[in-house]
């Protein structure tokens, strides 16, 4: 999240209900997060030097505004540029990414995240498509019931072929406009 939090703060200071609010008209789409989640991150990237705090107005009423700092900024630029992680993280990595894929000035860099997504989603492809031939080839000896619980247990499996397949279509477009 705080990854998430620094590419909206390159857009500008915001106090933690705007940061809320950027959550809500978007990100929580992919990305959910609780106020006090929030919260802890941008204390997290203020203690960790990433953002510092402005008082805007000099309000008693404690409002707040996160500026990223220059190291915040290396440091987001960093995770974009990164690996996408493997696992459960990857799906809302690459939307953060995407979502935020304005924020990189350089048209190279963001050419660069698109390269690193597409590999991504290249080698989680093959790496479902390896399993399906390899369980395929298990299941030719199942018979009767067997081979109806597997027969659906498969279908999940094509699922996420067929969702990867929509993915890298989807990542190609968006390669197409950075």
């Amino acid at each position: 999240m705080q990854y998430v939090i620094l590419g909206l703060l390159m857009s500008g200071p915001l106090s933690l209900y705007d940061v809320q609010k950027r959550f809500t008209a978007g990100i929580s789409l992919f990305y959910s997060a609780s106020s006090g989640s929030i919260q802890r991150a941008l204390q997290h990237l203020a203690a960790d030097g990433y953002a510092s705090i402005a008082d805007p107005d000099g309000s008693r009423r404690g409002r707040k505004l996160y500026v990223i700092t220059d190291s915040g900024r290396d440091s987001w630029r960093s995770w974009m540029l990164g690996p996408v992680p493997d696992g459960t993280e990857a799906e809302t990595t690459v939307l953060a990414r995407v979502f935020l894929l304005g924020q990189l000035a350089d048209q190279s860099d963001r050419a660069d995240v698109v390269r690193a997504v597409r590999a991504h989603v290249d080698r989680s492809s093959e790496t479902l498509r390896s399993l399906a031939r390899d369980l395929d080839g298990r299941a030719a000896s199942l018979e009767g019931h067997e081979r109806e619980v597997y027969s659906f247990q498969r279908m999940t499996l094509d699922y996420g072929i067929r969702a990867h397949g929509l993915l890298r279509a989807w990542i190609d477009e968006v390669g197409e406009q950075a």
